[in-house]
């Protein structure tokens, strides 16, 4: 499986960022691209363990069993899946060049991150190897939700 920490997958996600643009429009979602980069800058922020987030009250009851389902094969994210309130960006408006720049230097960062454990909102303590799958799915699926 793809994972963050491998050099050639964060390259080939980053070039898929640089090729976002104001014009993208979201296949499905409420997002726009701006809301979705920064969206996702966040969700590296996190997953990094630079802004930790409480835990929500069903990953408890359905966190494991959600995780170990999204990470057992390749299979991307499934479209309109709930989202981490936290993760929410009102702001619908910015700067896309400098929102993209930031989230490519979140990417960057687990080519030197020595985090080995985090805790995930919904799922709760994952290891680095989750870190990676998970990491890469979700900027994946969101880079195809805008065609990229």
């Amino acid at each position: 499986m793809k994972t963050i920490f491998d050099k050639i997958t964060r390259d080939e996600l980053i070039n898929r960022i640089n090729m976002l643009n104001e014009d993208n429009s979201p296949e499905w979602g409420k997002m726009n691209v701006y809301q979705m980069v920064k969206h996702c800058a966040v969700y590296e922020s996190m997953m990094l363990g630079k802004m930790p987030f409480k835990r929500v009250f069903l990953g408890y009851i359905f966190g494991k069993v959600a995780l170990r389902s999204l990470i057992k094969d390749e299979s991307p994210l499934k479209k309109n899946m709930p989202t981490v309130p936290g993760f929410i960006i009102k702001e619908t408006t910015g700067d896309i060049a400098t929102a993209k720049k930031d989230w490519i230097d979140l990417i960057e960062q687990y080519g030197h991150s020595s985090n080995q454990e985090i805790t995930h909102p919904f799922f709760g303590k994952i290891n680095k190897e989750q870190i990676g799958y998970l990491v890469y799915k979700h900027t994946d699926h969101h880079l195809k939700q805008f065609n990229g």
